[in-house]
């Protein structure tokens, strides 16, 4: 079963929140971390690869958007609305409104939540499965 994080935000913002998840995703990376960043939408998967190349001066994440082909290159995270290729799994960065597919085989999965009631009851829904599955979930309130 994976370790499951929920990082909860002050803000309603969905700029706070895709900034967040790049200082995450980017952290997740520097740790050799090739993870799996799970959105709702083309329009979203867009936005999130616009801003991993430009939240933060100097920093580089080899990334692209997954439209259902594995890449060849396997040092790069992964962006999409899709199920996570098998060698993506380890890390999943869960920012749509959906429970992951597969997630029981995911390494480690964390939920970022923006402090708007649609993406929090979302996010309690998962929360329940995650818990009626039997994982201790860590809560980080920022």
């Amino acid at each position: 079963m994976p370790d499951v994080s929920f990082y909860v935000l002050n803000s309603e913002s969905l700029y706070d929140r895709y900034f967040f998840a790049c200082r995450l995703i980017e952290k997740a990376y520097n740790n050799g971390k090739f993870c799996y960043v799970l959105l709702d939408s083309v329009e979203q998967c867009q936005r999130l690869d616009d801003m991993l190349w430009t939240f933060r001066a100097g920093s580089f994440i080899p990334h692209q958007i997954f439209t259902g082909t594995p890449p060849e290159i396997t040092s790069q995270v992964l962006l999409g609305m899709l199920d996570a290729p098998p060698d993506w799994q380890n890390v999943v960065f869960n920012l749509s409104s959906q429970m992951p597919q597969n997630w029981q085989y995911a390494e480690r999965i964390l939920e970022i939540l923006d402090n708007n009631e649609t993406t929090k009851a979302a996010g309690r829904q998962r929360y329940t499965v995650y818990k009626q599955a039997g994982i201790d979930i860590a809560t980080h309130k920022m």
